[in-house]
């Protein structure tokens, strides 16, 4: 069709929006209709009318759609209402044959005949409703309440009984049993548990505890003690140990709380515990420990408590075996708590646990367990059984690739406490032939001290040096033992064939302690002589300044001379040092060597010696080449330096020049004072 051309776009004089036409259309949806004229039927021929229109109508709506069953019950329930039952019945039934699956219909269907007292009718509903859909509870339920109204109780059970061979679900075997307790048939309602209970377990229908635990209760509510004792003993064996559930254990203990039988809930709550685990045992835990706060004393208290943590600790170490800190701490309680068999047997299997890589660091927490080990047989047990858990450490650790000093050092002062003293020199001698380390060498070296063997140290720091000569520490204390022993040659000699040595972890270290124990023999000209040879291997300003201070402290006449004497050779010596901080502190330390005993001469010189401190700036460059900007830094530029001669002549220039801009930029803000000046 052909598009209408709209001619005059302009906006309309008056604008409507949409807010104002829904509103109109809600005023309008409350305006209020007129109700429809009362009709009042006066006789039979009009009576009959109305029903012909009134089921002419029904019977067209059913005729548009014959699935919606709302019309069939509208029309089947205006026909009840004209007391045309047999009409009602046979649009029901018509309703059946379209839909025989739906419940409401058999519902209403029912409902309608029982209303209307037709017993037997109703029966007929009710059996073709459960034999055609058996699976619905609701009809199960409806007509054992029928029956039972009616007083037909073996009507009711027939029903029940032909409901259970359905196997329904729980609540339909559970209002079996209350419709026989309601009678009092108390012997059929034990036996309806005992076929529910039967047939969980041959069908698995309902394998819960719960099922169990109802069972028990009901033979304990009607006083049945043994029948219910006897209930959860069978709830027990049917679970077993794979599939144990808390709540059938406190349930049963509490039934034999109530009978006063606490060993027997002791041992529940006992027997449950150990065998459960624990993150389903919470409630378990909870319900033992408020039965022995009841009746329990403070022993059982302790013990709850103390089994708690245990059985907590067994889970961790089940879970992970090589979690040494649960081994830790799970031998700390059962120590605290347990006989030492006990312990011992904790121990063992603790220790049992190798780690699988023979890597140090995967071995540390674990040898602290035989260390623990030993301890506790030492301090608490016989000593042959501490030698045998050292024995056996020793034995299991890899010492070719790997060893653990902390062991042999414990182990040889066991048997010192033991007074065995070979034993203990054999252990020590042992490790230092299987895996010398430094602490093993110090420790044996440090017993021998102890029981003033001067040989043996001596040998022992042989042994020592051989195995590390770069270990400036045992130097020392080799040549600090040969001074303590008064034999000063040999500590000489020591040190001289330490700082002969090609490799050393600490040489300042080492030459400090022979130039400190010269000065201690009061051999100035050998202190002298190690300060020239420390000097000809290192330049450091330290060693300048420690130089100038010895000679200081000589005590002589000439010791100022020669101190100003070593000052000048480190100043000409660190000329050429690329470290200008270290020249600075040199020239500080000789200005304040000056500024005590210098003179005025001496002082002045060497202010002329102090650097100029300058600031500056250099460009910096990132990791990967791009330019990362500029960074200042101080420098020092030294007077003595005639290569920074001209850079000195310039920054002066440059400094004067400055200096002289300044003048004129004030004299130019200021001509007055120029005037007053001149006229001045």
């Amino acid at each position: 069709p052909p598009t209408l051309q709209v001619k005059n776009k302009a906006p309309a004089e008056v604008q409507i929006t949409a807010e104002q036409l829904l509103r109109e259309a809600k005023e309008r949806e409350l305006e209020l209709l007129p109700p429809p004229p009362q009709q009042k039927i006066t006789d039979v021929e009009e009576l009959n009318d109305y029903k012909l229109r009134k089921r002419k109508t029904f019977e067209d709506n059913i005729r548009k759609n014959r699935t919606v069953i709302s019309n069939w019950i509208k029309y089947a329930q205006w026909e009840e209402s004209l007391k045309e039952i047999q009409r009602a019945r046979s649009i029901y039934e018509r309703a059946l044959d379209v839909d025989y699956r739906n419940v409401t219909l058999w519902l209403k269907y029912a409902e309608m005949e029982m209303k209307n007292r037709q017993v037997n009718h109703a029966r007929n509903i009710w059996d073709r409703a459960i034999t055609t859909l058996p699976r619905v509870n609701q009809f199960w339920y409806k007509y054992t309440y029928m029956e039972e109204m009616l007083g037909n109780v073996a009507g009711s059970r027939q029903v029940f009984e032909r409901w259970m061979e359905w196997q329904p679900e729980e609540q339909a075997w559970h209002s079996y049993i209350n419709f026989e307790l309601r009678y009092k048939e108390v012997d059929r309602a034990r036996t309806i548990y005992e076929r529910y209970i039967l047939f969980t377990l041959l069908v698995i229908v309902h394998p819960d505890v719960k099922n169990w635990i109802k069972y028990a209760r009901f033979e304990e509510k009607h006083s049945y003690f043994a029948h219910a004792r006897k209930v959860y003993e069978r709830a027990v064996e049917f679970f077993g140990e794979e599939h144990m559930d808390e709540h059938l254990y406190v349930a049963f203990a509490k039934f034999e709380e109530n009978q006063k039988e606490f060993e027997r809930v002791r041992v529940i709550y006992k027997y449950a515990l150990d065998r459960i685990p624990k993150q389903e045992a919470q409630n378990l835990f909870k319900n033992y420990t408020i039965f022995e706060k009841k009746f329990g004393d403070r022993r059982g208290i302790e013990d709850i408590i103390v089994s708690k943590r245990r059985f907590q600790y067994e889970e961790e170490v089940k879970a992970n075996p090589h979690n040494y800190d649960a081994w830790f701490d799970y031998l700390r309680l059962v120590e605290s708590d347990t006989d030492a068999e006990t312990v011992r047997e904790v121990y063992e299997r603790a220790i049992a646990n190798v780690p699988p890589i023979q890597e140090k660091r995967h071995w540390k927490r674990y040898i602290y367990l035989w260390i623990n080990y030993a301890l506790y047989e030492e301090l608490e047990a016989k000593a042959k059984r501490t030698r045998q858990v050292y024995q056996a450490c020793v034995e299991l650790i890899p010492h070719k690739k790997f060893t653990f000093a902390k062991i042999w050092l414990l182990y040889a002062q066991f048997e010192i406490r033991q007074k065995n003293l070979p034993l203990a020199r054999r252990a020590l001698g042992t490790s230092i032939g299987k895996c010398p380390k430094n602490k093993l060498f110090k420790g044996y070296i440090e017993l021998e001290l102890q029981l003033r063997e001067f040989d043996r140290c001596r040998k022992l720091y042989e042994k020592f040096l051989e195995f590390a000569p770069e270990n400036c520490t045992s130097w020392i204390k080799f040549a600090e033992l040969e001074t303590i022993l008064g034999d000063i040659d040999r500590a000489r000699a020591i040190y001289e064939l330490a700082i002969g040595q090609p490799r050393l972890d600490m040489p300042e270290v080492l030459w400090k302690s022979y130039i400190d124990f010269e000065i201690e023999q009061e051999e100035y000209e050998k202190t002298r002589n190690l300060y020239r040879r420390l000097l000809q291997r290192t330049q450091h300003v330290k060693v300048w300044i420690s130089f100038a201070q010895f000679e200081l402290s000589a005590g002589r006449e000439e010791s100022l001379s020669r101190c100003r004497q070593i000052y000048e050779e480190a100043n000409k010596a660190m000329r050429n040092c690329e470290e200008k901080e270290e020249r600075v502190m040199l020239l500080e330390s000789w200005r304040n060597f000056e500024e005590e005993f210098g003179t005025d001469t001496t002082k002045e010189r060497i202010d002329k010696l102090m650097p100029e401190k300058i600031k500056k700036r250099r460009k910096l460059q990132a990791e990967d080449g791009s330019d990362a900007g500029w960074e200042e830094y101080y420098d020092y530029i030294f007077p003595e330096d005639t290569a920074n001669q001209p850079n000195l002549k310039l920054l002066a220039m440059a400094k004067l020049w400055k200096k002289q801009q300044q003048e004129s930029e004030a004299a130019e803000m200021d001509p007055d004072k120029d005037i007053d000046e001149s006229e001045s």
